[in-house]
């Protein structure tokens, strides 16, 4: 499937109206059971006792269950996944909650979404079929702060996956209602996208400069001075970078996509080992890295005020 970002490196003469056109808002959402409660007002003053405290000034909770059970831990990895692939499709939007992700790519992320949803009630059934085990095994750790009545009979239905497609556009009735009201939301609306171009490019920028400084870091030593060892990860989050830019990135800003260009032709084709071989390798790889670095920075300096003059456009 093409995405909108196969056209030509041109930069956007509107870049928030071309991410306006090209978006959509999407919401990710958990319905997650807690594993924890506070202590009941009578264990607050026990435990408050045991300290010589007074018990409004002490905060208390139980663990219900080990969350460390590889069981638990699966139903968690699943929406730890789920999260960091919302995330990796997605650019930011100055809404709680709500991030963009490019029109012509829902049928995907729908389906993707989906099977998390599958992994999901699998790792929960597994998750269930040992909640009376966890439960026994709580009830001898907790001792006196046991209650039954804390579980549930059962935990399905109590961990879920749940997106939706919210619309961040003026509703339309209000062109007839209030036509002057409609305009200001208009302007609004507008505002929040030239914000979340703001929040792309800064997002990109910081994401790059940690990339940059942590290989930078491995390569050349940062108390010694002594290469250090550095696992494939320093150089596979480069090309996950690379990919996710190429497909995200909205053509905002030049100097952004040269410094991105820069890095590429730094690392391209570049694997783990040969830095690991090759003294030579490593230390041009940092000479790189540090003029890409140096450019970053030079971004971030100047970032305020290409937002000032974005805005008074």
């Amino acid at each position: 499937m093409t995405t909108m970002l196969d056209d030509p490196p041109t930069q956007a003469p509107d870049p928030g109206k071309h991410l306006r056109s090209e978006m959509a808002a999407m919401r990710l959402s958990y319905t997650w059971f807690g594993t924890r409660r506070a202590l009941s007002a009578e264990q607050k003053t026990q435990a408050a006792n045991t300290f010589h405290a007074e018990s409004k000034y002490l905060s208390a909770g139980k663990k219900l269950i080990d969350t460390s059970d590889p069981s638990f831990r699966a139903v968690t990895s699943v929406k730890t996944q789920a999260t960091s692939y919302f995330k990796g499709v997605s650019l930011p939007y100055p809404e709680p909650g709500i991030r963009l992700v490019p029109q012509n790519t829902l049928d995907d992320i729908d389906a993707k979404m989906r099977g998390f949803t599958e992994e999901l009630a699998d790792a929960v059934s597994e998750l269930d079929s040992r909640f009376d085990d966890l439960k026994f095994e709580a009830r001898d750790r907790l001792g006196d702060l046991y209650n039954e009545a804390d579980y549930p009979p059962s935990l399905e239905g109590l961990f879920e996956i749940a997106w939706d497609f919210p619309s961040v556009e003026p509703p339309e009735y209000l062109r007839r209602l209030n036509p002057k009201l409609y305009e200001a939301e208009c302007d609004r609306v507008k505002a929040r996208f030239d914000e979340a171009v703001s929040l792309a490019e800064a997002a990109f920028t910081e994401e790059l400069g940690r990339l940059v400084e942590h290989l930078s870091e491995r390569l050349t030593g940062a108390d010694d001075g002594k290469p250090k060892v550095f696992r494939d990860s320093a150089i596979e989050n480069f090309t996950e970078f690379f990919d996710r830019f190429q497909r995200l990135n909205i053509r905002s800003n030049q100097d952004l996509d040269e410094v991105v260009e820069s890095a590429k032709s730094v690392l391209g084709g570049v694997r783990p080992q040969q830095l690991r071989d090759n003294d030579r390798l490593r230390s041009q790889i940092a000479s790189g890295l540090s003029s890409v670095q140096s450019s970053l920075d030079s971004l971030m300096v100047d970032r305020p005020r290409r937002n000032i003059l974005r805005r008074s456009k």
